[in-house]
């Protein structure tokens, strides 16, 4: 079982956003997070696309970018050199570190990105944490809540909601599936079309490879 520094570096991180992932568990970084956001006030400063809609408290850094048709619903912090892309949508109590990235038709909700995490094309990511430089292919969807709506088993708790933990470096592949409570250790690679579930080591390849055929196409009967 990984405890949050083994997944997480905080070298470099603001004092304030470094409290958030003071905790021994990574799933107990969600409680950081709703500490740290409920005490948020809107502070505006970046570039905001005229088409996008920003509602509550949003702290936005001045080279922090907003693109079209964006909705971002505080409380919300965005760092430097964030960008929000078109179409993307960021529900309450997310933190984005600086140049971290949720693109175009990706959903966050309750989560925190570290430097450079990217969610770049039509990704779901609910109630979890990405390290530095985890990076999401396109489709990519982190579960958190169970299609039996039963809890979550996390060590020695159980939560009604949690994600995915990606250690730093993490790659996910295209149309990856992360089931909720997944842990993944640093630099550890998920091939496109995998399942996740459970705990994945660090320095790890995930594959899935299903069996492909193929025939000679019969010829059509023109008769």
């Amino acid at each position: 079982m990984f405890s949050t520094v083994e997944l997480f570096c905080l070298e470099g991180l603001p004092k304030e956003l470094r409290s958030i992932l003071e905790t021994e568990h990574p799933w107990e970084v969600l409680e950081g997070i709703d500490a740290f956001t409920r005490q948020l006030s809107d502070d505006r400063r970046g570039k905001v696309h005229p088409t996008a809609v920003l509602e509550g408290s949003v702290f936005l850094s001045e080279d922090a970018v907003v693109g079209p048709h964006a909705y971002i619903r505080g409380p919300s912090w965005i760092g430097s050199g964030c960008k929000v892309g078109h179409g993307a949508y960021i529900r309450p109590q997310v933190v984005l570190c600086p140049g971290a990235f949720v693109g175009h038709a990706s959903e966050v909700k309750r989560s925190l990105f570290l430097p450079n995490a990217k969610a770049p094309h039509f990704n779901y990511v609910g109630d979890s944490v990405l390290g530095r430089n985890v990076n999401l292919g396109a489709g990519v969807k982190i579960a958190n809540l169970s299609a039996i709506g039963g809890q979550i088993p996390l060590g020695d708790v159980t939560l009604k909601k949690f994600g995915a933990a990606l250690g730093d470096d993490v790659s996910v592949g295209c149309n990856a599936v992360l089931a909720p409570g997944s842990i993944v250790g640093k630099r550890t690679v998920i091939y496109p079309s995998v399942m996740v579930r459970g705990y994945v080591n660090s320095d790890s390849i995930m594959k899935f490879k299903p069996k492909s055929e193929t025939v000679k196409r019969k010829t059509p009967n023109k008769s």
